[in-house]
């Protein structure tokens, strides 16, 4: 059993917010969690709403949810059953108390569109695949994670080849299942087919046209197919940095698939030995490094990569509000870093810059820059955060 980061941030919404509302991919643990947290909740009640049987204990919902009015109602899958957004208002507008319902969904987008008649009402927890976070003890975890990806029972199989058969299931589910399920009407072949071709790409600019040139379809259709992925939280569009710096920004977005492992089932990476003798190694290691950043971010902080025409580039940019933080990364045990990345952090200004490698323990670079492990990426942003300010770069 992991102890996952979201669990104290859903606990805590549930004692302020009617509803709460557990966003997240397919088989990453949401149901589990879900079902821990409310254990500790009375006489709470779970209802699968892909069964046939919840949906018709559900059938006059107003009826059920007024009986229950002092249990948690836990409600899973509730993108397969939209209607019961309004009467959740209803519900919660005819007996205001905190911790009513906890739902489950595994769609961003849907999910989204079908909860805005609870605004006000509700509040969202992102949770992603296993972290480094939430499972490391000791370094060698770092490569085991990278290689198998975060989905538990992806992570946890018996060993690299049951991962991979697990992983093998999950995208023939995940398209021939899940996307119909989600009124997206794809043919499951030819989006197998954009899904490996972005996987090549993985960490590169989008450029729609180049792909539809090869899928045979139109750009626009492309754009499509990777909005599906990106909301059915598969992919990852990181958008380009944007201010007035008089600079030429670049305006594509970079693509990179969200879980290191099923990125790896894309591209035929087995094992360790495949994985370290593939030329996708070091965008990979990125794109791992991205989601240790991107998941232990406060609210309201945005993301963004910087690259200019002239070379400056900073894989990633977080910006606080108060703090504004680079980020490099590098897959060596001895990194550095190039011209265009001080020109970067001086363009942008930022508060801080780290570079994250594989390495045991860090180092301090020149003007202040540090080198850290992907384990202490939580620890180095909440210290930048929310400590002292650093001193900027001269």
């Amino acid at each position: 059993m992991f102890t996952r980061k979201s669990s104290q941030e859903i606990r805590n919404q549930l004692s302020w917010s009617p509803a709460v509302a557990i966003l997240g991919a397919r088989q990453i643990g949401k149901t589990t969690l879900a079902q821990q947290i409310a254990t500790e909740f009375p006489q709470s009640i779970y209802l699968d709403l892909e069964t046939h049987q919840a949906r018709a204990k559900l059938e006059q919902a107003d009826v059920f949810f007024q009986a229950n009015r002092h249990r948690l109602i836990v409600l899973d899958e509730i993108q397969n059953a939209p209607e019961l957004f309004s009467t959740m208002r209803g519900e919660i507008d005819a007996d205001r108390r905190n911790g009513r319902f906890l739902i489950l969904g595994s769609a961003s987008f849907k999910l989204l569109q079908q909860s805005q008649s609870l605004a006000g009402r509700l509040a969202l927890v992102d949770m992603a695949p296993l972290l480094l976070s939430e499972v490391h003890q000791e370094f060698a975890d770092i490569q085991t994670l990278w290689l198998r990806g975060g989905f538990p029972n992806s992570y946890t199989a018996a060993g690299d080849e049951a991962s991979w058969l697990w992983r093998d299931a999950f995208v023939r589910h995940f398209l021939h299942t899940d996307l119909p399920g989600l009124g997206i009407n794809v043919e499951p072949e030819l989006m197998r087919r954009f899904w490996r071709m972005v996987a090549h790409l993985h960490g590169q600019l989008f450029n729609a046209s180049s792909i539809a040139t090869s899928l045979g379809v139109s750009a626009p259709t492309t754009t499509r197919y990777l909005d599906h992925l990106v909301q059915s939280l598969m992919l990852r569009r990181l958008e380009p940095f944007h201010a007035n710096l008089g600079k030429r920004l670049v305006k594509s977005p970079k693509i990179y698939v969200r879980d290191s492992g099923l990125l790896h089932y894309l591209m035929g990476i087995r094992d360790t030995h495949d994985m370290m003798g593939h030329p996708i190694t070091g965008a990979s290691w990125e794109g791992f490094c991205i989601e240790q950043i991107c998941n232990h971010l406060p609210v309201g902080a945005s993301v963004s990569f910087y690259r200019t025409a002239a070379g400056a580039e900073l894989d990633v940019v977080v910006e606080t509000g108060s703090q504004t933080i680079g980020f490099e990364i590098k897959f060596s045990s001895a990194p550095k870093v190039s011209k265009g990345f001080w020109q970067a952090c001086e363009d942008i200004g930022v508060d801080k810059a780290y570079v994250v490698a594989p390495v045991k323990e860090g180092w301090t670079m020149a003007n202040h820059v540090e080198v850290i492990s992907p384990l202490a990426i939580p620890a180095y942003l909440s210290r930048s955060i929310n400590g002292p300010s650093a001193t900027r770069k001269d």
